[in-house]
């Protein structure tokens, strides 16, 4: 009888273990919703940004190329020097340097101020998303490790195409500074959501810078990286701008804007657990089929988006092919190095935003000195180059996390 209740009291402790550790993975996930959100507001934001701070939409357009840079750098920096912290205090700070960083976006007087908080905002989402990659293995039994690790990239794939129409919508109801302060606001709730829910989570192996760049001489890593930059860049440069897009080409006023994005992104949260299926079994595949629709999709926006309808469709098609980039993309990255995850994280999420970077730079220029237009055909021409990489270089073994 003793031996029976023993036995009942072990597993009572091993359910609610299980059920604090799901708890605490819902709360990383909501942590890479929060940081990625705040790095992608300014898009939908972007005339009112200008207008406010007496800049032209490509100079806005900086807002995102200067977090996305800085959360490139500080990816991969910051996973060897925070290597010996207990997460869940890192993770906590980072999401204080986040809550920073919006706050003084919201209330930047000028363009100078405005640099600082996505300064702010830049370290915040490249640490947070970097180390956040590895926990779910730490957070569940062995059995719910890829449904976890699943739900924390959910976190980003959904921010990535949601949270540009929640920041357009909240801009039309109040403006673009209430958009800031409500992800502060947000930011806050996360850090007491994973101080409360995350148990303990001390270094388990130390991560050297040197260890991190050696990932790029195994060939389906460098391939797999290759392919993010082309395909983060091209979605980049022409999204960064597809408010001033839809607003020449279609003619779309600023509230219906607001709804096309908002079927965007249903699309695409569509598009990122349909692709995490197909990568599953082969990511390769998965990608080519991402990589066709992407390219023909914004290339056509110009030619075929003259009318509100047609460009709704549109965007519900970029949508769900680019909502599969972040969950395809990573698990090819994690079967290339599933010896070294947390490095391979890093060194992703430094591409991933320096293409974030270097995309909305080169649509600013090309919008600045061709027209807003050409930003489509800019992101059309490298889905396509995404598209040979994908065809061309060297696939991971497996698909399986």
């Amino acid at each position: 009888m003793a031996q029976t209740e023993e036995i009942a009291d072990t597993a009572g402790v091993s359910e609610r273990s299980a059920t604090r550790g799901w708890l605490g993975v819902v709360a990383v996930a909501s942590a890479t919703f929060t940081v990625v959100t705040s790095e992608m507001l300014p898009v939908g934001l972007l005339t009112p940004i200008g207008d406010a701070l007496r800049v032209t939409e490509g100079t806005a357009g900086l807002t995102l190329t200067i977090t996305g840079l800085v959360g490139a750098l500080s990816a991969p920096l910051l996973t060897p020097l925070l290597g010996r912290f207990d997460r869940r205090t890192v993770l906590c700070a980072l999401m204080v340097v986040l809550t920073a960083g919006n706050l003084i976006a919201a209330w930047a007087p000028n363009f100078a101020v405005m640099v600082v908080a996505r300064v702010l905002v830049g370290i915040g989402m490249g640490g947070v998303w970097s180390i956040a990659a590895g926990l779910a293995v730490r957070l569940v039994p062995p059995k719910s490790i890829g449904p976890a690790t699943s739900l924390v990239f959910s976190g980003i794939a959904v921010a990535s195409v949601l949270g540009v129409p929640a920041g357009t919508y909240i801009g039309e109801l109040a403006d673009w500074r209430t958009a800031f302060v409500v992800i502060a606001a947000l930011a806050l709730v996360v850090l007491v959501a994973l101080a409360a829910l995350l148990p303990r989570l001390p270094a388990e192996q130390e991560v050297r810078l040197s260890g991190v760049m050696r990932l790029f001489g195994r060939p389906p890593v460098r391939t797999g990286l290759i392919v993010v930059a082309l395909l983060v860049t091209g979605h980049f440069a022409a999204y960064t701008y597809v408010r001033p897009v839809l607003e020449e080409v279609s003619g779309a006023s600023a509230g219906l804007i607001g709804t096309l994005l908002l079927v965007y992104g249903v699309a695409g949260v569509i598009g990122n657990f349909a692709a995490g299926a197909g990568a599953g079994r082969s990511p390769r595949a998965t990608l080519l089929v991402i990589s066709v629709v992407l390219a023909a999709t914004v290339a056509l926006v110009p030619v075929l988006g003259g009318s509100v309808l047609t460009a709704g469709v549109l965007l519900a098609v970029w949508g769900l092919s680019y909502g599969g980039v972040s969950v395809s993309t990573q698990t090819w990255l994690l079967a290339a190095a599933s010896d070294a995850r947390e490095a391979a994280s890093s060194l992703f999420v430094g591409v991933f935003n320096g293409a974030i970077a270097l995309g909305a730079l080169v649509g600013g220029l090309a919008a600045d000195g061709a027209g807003v237009s050409a930003v489509m055909w800019l992101g059309g021409a490298l889905a396509a180059g995404a598209l040979l990489a994908t065809a061309l270089g060297r696939a991971p073994d497996s698909g399986r996390l």
